[in-house]
């Protein structure tokens, strides 16, 4: 059975089709800009990371190991993002494969922080609400990711999108910061209420500036298109070297939990004084971003830039070692904001090229699903480690920065193919590929 999906009306995609590459580019990177923005700020990682530890810690009194183990736990739809890459790919909803997920997801996301807002603050309930936030979260985050890779393929702007994701996403710290501060002193019920908020923000964007050209779908081929996926894939040998390289800079033991009980317990610090040290690390984080999607990317070749990239994001973490004093944690969470985030620049960079073209919410989310999987298991393992051996933060720290440094030496094993090019501009552009169908590739 086919089920037929009508054409837009004139004005939407044919306005889009015939509008220059500039402004086509200009579109499909303000809703990605967007996109970013709303899945982002509201996570728990970010906007909820200051009030959620504080309550888990505070109030309910959780361990170090349990308060990780939570975000953990929190993530796990992250973690399984390449089945939501599958289903957006392979099955268009309403005729798109970007637009129709992005307003769904947004949505069911916005109604599971109303939900929070009325949970009993007890672990477990926190933890199944929080999940659920999560998974609708995950789904529009998905659609970004795909409407971001197409387009940065089609016009040959990977490390540009990749700047303006991490322009984006790690300028939310810059908000997050004072702003989860003053949160972390309030009820959490106002946490959950900012967060919706904010993700609710994706819908009107979406709806006026997405102009995705609508399918028709044969409903008989869909389980052999998602075969095909899985397949393609699977074969994918270039994507599964890029993300086992990633997965070697991200699975240090980590350290990001064991930071928030170290400024709370050690450095004496409120929920303010807390909000401004991520602040620091937004604003420099936001000063790579800008520096790799503006200059970087476009003068030096992607092998070259992992290898300095990953090696100053390692050397980043070694400041964690002196993180005793408010003072100190300026320059240290500076530093960090800005070689932690050059590293995660470029890996992302390459991620993007080394996803299959006509797969790339799937391909692309494994890639993430690596990175998310490698972080916050890493964070849960580091916590685990200095309950269980009373280690200081600053020996996890040298083993954190050491741990790191392993994958520089794999950057010259990398493909040259991928990473033996700037980001220039490549023919799709000329083939008139329209935003939300990338032109395949070579």
């Amino acid at each position: 059975m086919t089920t037929e999906i009508t054409q837009p009306a004139a004005g939407t995609n044919a306005e889009l089709n015939s509008a220059n590459p500039k402004k086509r580019m200009l579109l499909a990177a303000t809703v990605v800009a967007v996109g970013v923005f709303g899945v982002t700020l509201p996570q728990f990682q970010v906007l909820g990371l200051i009030p959620l530890k504080n309550l888990l810690k505070n109030s309910l009194h959780e361990s170090l190991a349990s308060t990780a183990a939570f975000f953990f736990w929190i993530q796990f739809a992250w973690y399984f993002k390449p089945f939501f890459g599958i289903i957006t790919d392979a099955f268009p909803f309403l005729g798109t494969r970007r637009k129709s997920y992005m307003l769904i997801g947004a949505v069911l996301t916005v109604a599971s922080f109303v939900m929070l807002i009325f949970t009993p603050h007890t672990y477990n309930r926190l933890l199944t609400v929080c999940i659920a936030v999560n998974v609708f979260m995950v789904l529009t985050s998905t659609a970004v990711g795909g409407l971001m890779v197409e387009t940065g393929q089609a016009f040959g702007a990977t490390g540009r999108l990749a700047s303006v994701f991490n322009f984006v996403s790690q300028g939310t710290y810059i908000v997050a910061g004072p702003v989860g501060g003053l949160l972390g002193a309030l009820a959490f019920g106002w946490t959950a209420a900012a967060g919706g908020a904010v993700m609710f923000l994706v819908v009107p964007v979406t709806l006026l500036f997405l102009h995705e050209r609508r399918r028709r779908v044969d409903s008989k081929k869909l389980l052999n298109e998602a075969g095909t996926q899985l397949r393609k894939i699977a074969n994918a040998k270039t994507m599964w070297a890029a993300a086992a390289f990633s997965a070697l800079f991200y699975c240090a033991p980590g350290i990001m939990t064991a930071e928030f009980y170290q400024q709370q317990n050690v450095m004496h610090l409120n929920t303010e004084g807390q909000g401004i040290l991520m602040l620091l690390q937004g604003v420099f984080a936001v000063i790579a971003a800008t520096l790799y999607g503006t200059f970087f990317c476009r003068r030096f070749k992607l092998r070259r830039l992992l290898a300095v990239c990953i090696t100053v994001g390692a050397v980043s973490q070694f400041g964690y070692a002196f993180y005793t004093t408010f003072h100190r944690a300026w320059f240290i969470d500076s530093f960090y904001g800005l070689g932690w985030t050059a590293a995660d620049m470029s890996l992302m960079d390459l991620a993007m090229r080394a996803t299959p073209s006509g797969s790339e919410a799937l391909g692309f989310s494994l890639m993430m699903s690596v990175r998310n999987l490698s972080l916050f298991g890493s964070d849960w393992v580091g916590a685990k480690i200095m309950d269980l051996y009373h280690l200081h933060l600053s020996t996890m720290a040298i083993a954190n920065g050491l741990v790191s440094l392993v994958a520089v030496p794999f950057v010259f094993l990398l493909p040259g193919f991928i990473v033996d090019r700037m980001d220039t501009a490549n023919q799709s552009v000329a083939q008139g590929a329209p935003v939300g169908e990338a032109v395949p590739q070579e």
